[in-house]
């Protein structure tokens, strides 16, 4: 078992790519060093099987409960009502993934912006922080951020893959910044890599998005293309060694920056 500790901050648990070995890979989890995973919930169905399956594992497994902006067609005031009740309950640290996609447009921008500004206002009435979604949606997505800022508990840019530019807009709006194994890509990934020295140690902050997202330079490469919560520990290296910081502070620094935002102690 490693001595090092880590906190995944954004693991897609309820995803079925996971049906037939979960158990095994939470485990191998553990054993790699992730003391904590955050299970995200990306509909009001997937929410309530990550707070089912956060409740399994009390202490390890906590989540997000929250309408991802490719299902914002759903989202209804039943819905908002069932998020919001959900929400109260123990091993929440979040709300979310919500944000905007502007790439897709599973949903429309107007779909989008609705159950965007909904779900501000949850996280407005509840004093959790926010789990942010964005494509090819910045300068929006910023505008609405901004007008609820003084209102909300702070929040991660989760998955950040942006440039220069967005970086520092999500940084003066005092959030902190998710890296995944995107890090990793020595092609998709190079903008990044020089990025990442910018990111406040106090910031930053690491997740797998498993089953998503697979470092590109895994060795031996895995047979499988599924994206493990295990690897998190190989992205630390990657961000440590990019950065020029022990991988020992890194896991401090992370673990420090997790506590401060997601407030596990306050958790039953």
């Amino acid at each position: 078992m490693s001595a090092l500790k880590w906190l995944d901050i954004g693991a897609n648990l309820t995803d079925g790519a996971f049906d037939n070995d979960l158990n095994e890979v939470i485990e191998s989890a553990l054993n790699a060093g992730i003391s904590r995973l955050i299970v995200t919930g990306t509909t009001v169905e997937s929410s309530e099987q990550a707070l089912t399956l956060t409740h399994s594992y009390p202490g390890t497994l906590y989540c997000t409960i929250g309408v991802h902006p490719h299902y914002s067609k759903s989202f209804t005031a039943e819905a908002r009502s069932h998020l919001k009740s959900l929400l109260s309950e123990p091993g929440v640290v979040a709300v979310g993934e919500t944000g905007l996609d502007f790439n897709r447009n599973f949903s429309t921008p107007q779909q989008q912006e609705y159950a965007f500004e909904q779900q501000l206002e949850l996280a407005s009435e509840t004093r959790l922080p926010l789990f942010l979604h964005e494509r090819d949606a910045q300068q929006r997505q910023t505008e609405i951020l901004k007008t609820y800022r003084d209102q909300i508990a702070g929040g991660v840019a989760h998955c950040f893959t942006g440039d220069k530019e967005a970086l520092y807009k999500y940084l003066d709006l005092d959030l902190y910044i998710g890296i995944t194994g995107w890090i990793c890509d020595e092609r998709r990934g190079e903008t990044l890599q020089r990025l990442v020295r910018d990111i406040p140690a106090n910031r930053l902050l690491l997740e797998t998005d498993a089953p998503y997202l697979i470092p590109r330079d895994l060795k031996p490469k895995p047979k499988s293309r599924r994206n493990l919560p295990e690897y998190l520990p190989h992205i630390a290296s990657t961000v440590a060694s990019l950065t020029g910081r022990p991988t020992e502070l890194l896991s401090q620094q992370v673990m420090e920056n997790c506590e401060r935002l997601f407030n596990f102690s306050n958790q039953i």
